[in-house]
């Protein structure tokens, strides 16, 4: 039985940290590795996209970070309850085309017993940006340093 700690019930500490973890792993770009955070039957919806377990998430992932290239994840929580936790996002990616994007984003999240992700609903909104307007400036495929400034830091 796979156990991704913290679990359930979540508290504003608990809940923070497994923001924090998401935020981690997304920013590693790790397909393989992001899908064993959900439950094998995990069911998404991000954007327009309906995806069901981990099979489908890694191929989610591999497609997204294909065309979502030089990809910085910020993730702030918003709210929990005892299983469930919403989070506010935003990322900046590059296009293929090199057009550069500030992605703004909700996320619900809803976690079994073992604290692994059975529900993930995602609605995203993209803004075209300007290179000098980037605010991401960390290694690619790391986590975001801790000394880095979060959403609320900077103003988005």
């Amino acid at each position: 039985m796979t156990i991704k700690p913290p679990t359930p019930p979540f508290t504003l500490e608990t809940a923070t940290r497994k923001v924090r973890g998401a935020e981690d792993a997304w920013n590693r770009q790790d397909p393989a590795s992001v899908a064993l955070a959900y439950t094998a039957d995990s069911w998404w919806r991000n954007r327009t996209s309906f995806v069901q377990g981990r099979e489908q998430i890694i191929e989610f992932l591999e497609q997204k970070w294909a065309r979502e290239l030089n990809y910085r994840l910020i993730k702030e929580l918003w709210a929990f309850t005892e299983t469930r936790i919403a989070v506010r996002y935003c990322y900046e990616s590059q296009a293929t085309t090199g057009s550069w994007y500030r992605s703004f984003g909700n996320e619900n999240w809803e976690f079994d017993q073992n604290g692994l992700m059975r529900w993930r609903h995602s609605s995203i909104n993209d803004l075209e940006i300007d290179d000098a307007d980037r605010k991401f400036h960390w290694e690619l495929g790391t986590p975001r340093p801790p000394d880095h400034p979060g959403l609320s830091e900077l103003g988005l």
